[in-house]
């Protein structure tokens, strides 16, 4: 059998999704990254992609509806022959019919313990309530903003005298191991 087809979405410098495309590369890893997505066509995820020769579908949202564009989003992932979708950074709102489409095969991470501190600004959010742990989640998506079924979370320790940027390093590390293990628990399931 062969590894299942991942299409990443992005919008801009892809860490995560270089994460997921360099674990792709080890020979037990039941995924290969088949397309990568972004809404920003000079997003600079895009020439990692290519560089690592994976083929990149780019289109700005702009000027569409939100079901028009995922439609022509869901349109390049099937053409690719996608069987699951990551979300790297993708910074839009998904239409219901784009969520119930990839419905359990889509996942997100968001740099929070879930269901704490869903949306934007995590880091400093989580200083200013002085909180002393932190962390990423990968969680399947449903139609609510950072919301569905977890499937892995890390923690780090708020330490003293962080700042926002301090902590998002830390977790940006997790991110990058907790990512792709997520997908390949989820995809051997």
């Amino acid at each position: 059998m062969g590894k299942a087809r991942v299409g990443i979405l992005i919008s801009g410098r892809g860490s995560n999704m270089a994460a997921l495309i360099e674990a792709s590369h080890a020979s037990d890893c039941p995924y290969e990254v088949a397309l990568v997505v972004s809404n920003v066509p000079d997003a600079a995820g895009l020439a990692y992609a290519a560089a690592n020769g994976i083929p990149q579908f780019a289109a700005s949202h702009k000027g569409m509806k939100r079901a028009e564009f995922d439609a022509l989003v869901d349109g390049a992932l099937r053409d690719a022959g996608v069987e699951y979708v990551a979300l790297a950074g993708y910074m839009r709102l998904l239409s219901p019919a784009f969520v119930d489409r990839w419905a359990g095969r889509m996942v997100n991470i968001h740099p929070s313990l879930l269901p704490a501190y869903k949306g934007l600004d995590t880091h400093q959010r989580v200083l200013d309530a002085g909180e002393t742990r932190h962390g990423a989640t990968v969680h399947l998506v449903t139609a609510e903003l950072d919301d569905g079924p977890i499937l892995a979370q890390a923690e780090v320790p708020v330490l003293e005298g962080d700042d926002a940027e301090a902590l998002a390093r830390r977790v940006l590390i997790e991110e990058h191991k907790l990512y792709p293990q997520a997908l390949a628990e989820l995809i051997r399931r």
